[in-house]
This record gives C-alpha cells, structure tokens and sequence, in this order.
C-alpha cells in the first residue's frame, strides 16, 4: 500500500494538540513536509518540538493565527500560499442547551467551524487543481450526522461541513484531487481530559464512572464502548491524504466507535 508522501506540503490546522497533533505526526512520519497552525505561537513551538521528536529530520514549519476569522486565514495563505495537502481540523464545540444558545453562540460555531475551511479552501483548491494533485480533508464529526441535543449548533456545523466537503470533491471529477470528510466519535483528547476530570471532581465521581456513563447512557450506540485515541482518528485522515486513496472521494469517513448505526 503506497502511503509515501515525501515532499508533499501539508497544511493541518488546528494541530497545536488532539487529532491534529496526532496528525501532523502521522503525516510526518509519511514523508510529507508540515505545517502546523495554532493560535498561540508558544502552543505552535511545542508542537514542533513534538513532531521533530517524534519524527526527527522532519521539514516543518509553524504559523501562529486564529482561523475564526477572516484575518487569521489570510495570515496563514500569506506565510503559505501553496499547499498539497490541506486537512481542515480546527474547530470548537460547547455543550449548551437550545433555549440558552444565543445568536452570538450561532455566528460563532459557524464562523470558526465552518468558515475557516471555506476560506483556506477557497484559496488552496484552484492552485491543487492546476497541479493535479492534491487531497483537503474535513474533520467533522459523527455529531453531524447523529446531532447531539446537547449541542445542536455543533452538530449544525459539523454538518455543513460535510455538505461543502461533498460539493467541493463534485470540482474535483476527473483529477487527481481527492475531497473528504473523516467523522471522528468521541476522542480522549488533551480538553476532553480535563473536562472529565473537573466534572468528576465537581460531581464527587471518578472519570472512570463518568466514561462508563458516556456510552451506557449518551452514546450507547457505540460498538467499542470507549474514547477513541487521537493516534487512533489521525490514521484515518493520514490515509485518506496518502496516494492509497485515490479512489476514495467525496466520501464521509466515519472513525466513530460504531456510534452512529445507519450504515450508509
């Protein structure tokens, strides 16, 4: 199986820690040269210190900005104006209930979950096509399609992500340019971690109690009964940036524990 992607350039926003970190790695350890996004430069140092570790004589850049908005996706194109690989991985998400979700907690999720890739793909997807080659990947979330009521603007998000990442790969037909979205479950991330343990802590229960009532009770549908892994998710969307996939386009690739039942 071919995953060599040497000298490729891959852009992976959001990568300063969870599933982009984990991917940014995998990717390293492929051949391809990195670009890691965060808004901290301190947080992006770190990662770079990770992934050389990790990965050593890694070519691999770091670019500090906030890709919720208009300003930091220009930042970025500026400091990289060419990519081959763009996998759009930074997002946020907040448990609210419905009545409590203003219009200002709307705009946001919208603005930072969806509109960050809009604008870096906009950009990079004209300069893939006139190469001929080239893979953008959304990570969106199995949320987009199994809408959590707990947070329903997230799952709005997460599903127009897919929609765009669908209508995007329809631009692609005929080239060696692949478009698709990866649909992590839930994943035991560095602030999925903290959240836990300041909710145990809160409820004078433990995160093992706490992780046993996530899947006997909010996502009982899920086959393997537990947090994926970063390492786990970063898998995926690394193959699906890997020459191995090319037949793989348009598609919405689920890495969600069984979660969501409907096999399509």
């Amino acid at each position: 199986m071919n995953l060599d992607i040497t000298g490729k350039r891959a852009l992976i926003t959001g990568s300063t820690r969870g599933i982009g970190l984990a991917s940014a790695v995998e990717l390293a350890s492929m051949g391809a040269d990195i670009v890691i996004n965060g808004r901290s430069q301190d947080k992006v140092d770190e990662a770079i210190d990770v992934v050389t570790s990790k990965v050593p004589n890694t070519t691999i850049h770091g670019i500090a900005a906030d890709l919720g908005t208009a300003d930091g996706c220009k930042t970025v194109i500026a400091a990289v104006p060419d990519v081959d690989i763009l996998v759009n991985n930074m997002g946020i998400y907040d448990p609210k209930a419905f009545e409590d979700t203003s219009d200002d907690d709307w705009e946001l999720m919208f603005t930072v979950n969806v509109m960050s890739g809009v604008r870096l793909s906009r950009h990079y997807l004209p300069l893939l096509l006139k190469k001929d080659w080239g893979r953008v990947v959304f990570v969106s979330s199995e949320s987009g399609v199994f809408i959590p009521p707990e947070m329903i603007h997230y799952g709005f998000s997460k599903a127009a992500q897919l929609a765009i990442a669908r209508g995007m790969a329809e631009l692609t037909a005929g080239t060696a340019i692949t478009v698709n979205s990866v649909l992590p479950g839930p994943t035991l991330v560095e602030l999925q971690t903290a959240r836990l343990t300041a909710k145990a802590q809160d409820q004078g229960t433990t995160v093992e109690a706490l992780v046993e009532k996530t899947f006997s009770e909010r996502r009982p549908s899920s086959l393997i009964k537990r947090y994926a892994t970063p390492e786990e998710v970063a898998n995926l969307i690394a193959y699906v940036c890997s020459p191995a996939s090319a037949a793989t386009n348009g598609a919405a690739l689920r890495v969600d524990g069984g979660i969501v039942r409907n096999p399509f």
